[in-house]
C-alpha cells in the first residue's frame, strides 16, 4: 500500500499547528481577561477566538486526510504547534526562548522528519 503524502495535507497540518498555537494564545489571553462569571467566559471575544482556532484545526485535520498520506507521517507535523506556541508566546509576552527550547525544537523536527521517512 503506497501512502506518499502529498504537500498539500502537510501544508494543511502546519496551518493546523499554527492555529493549534494560538487557540492556546487565545485561552490563555482569554482567561486572563475573563472574570469568573459564566458570561465573562461564553462574551470572551479572545475565548470565542480560541474556540474558532480550535474548529480550524478540526477541519484542516480532516481536509488533510481526505488528501492522503500517513498518518504517521502527518500528525508528527502537528507537534510543531509546541515551536508556533513558544515564538507566539516570545512575541505576546516577552517569554524568551533559551538555548535548552531551542535544543527542544531541534529534537521535535528532527524527530517529525524521523517519523515521516
Amino acid at each position: 500500500m503506497n501512502l506518499k503524502t502529498p504537500l498539500i495535507s502537510i501544508v494543511f497540518f502546519l496551518l493546523a499547528a499554527l492555529f493549534g498555537a494560538l487557540g492556546q494564545f487565545l485561552y490563555k489571553s482569554g482567561a486572563e481577561r475573563a472574570g469568573g462569571s459564566l458570561a465573562s467566559y461564553v462574551l470572551n471575544a479572545r475565548l470565542m477566538g480560541g474556540v474558532v482556532c480550535y474548529i480550524a484545526v478540526m477541519m484542516l485535520f480532516v481536509a488533510a486526510f481526505k488528501k492522503g498520506g500517513a498518518l504517521t507521517t502527518l500528525y508528527p507535523i502537528y507537534a510543531s504547534t509546541f515551536v508556533f506556541a513558544a515564538l507566539i508566546a516570545l512575541w505576546a509576552y516577552g517569554t524568551p526562548i533559551k538555548p535548552v527550547n531551542v535544543g527542544g525544537m531541534a529534537l521535535l523536527v528532527g524527530g517529525m522528519y524521523l517519523m515521516g521517512r
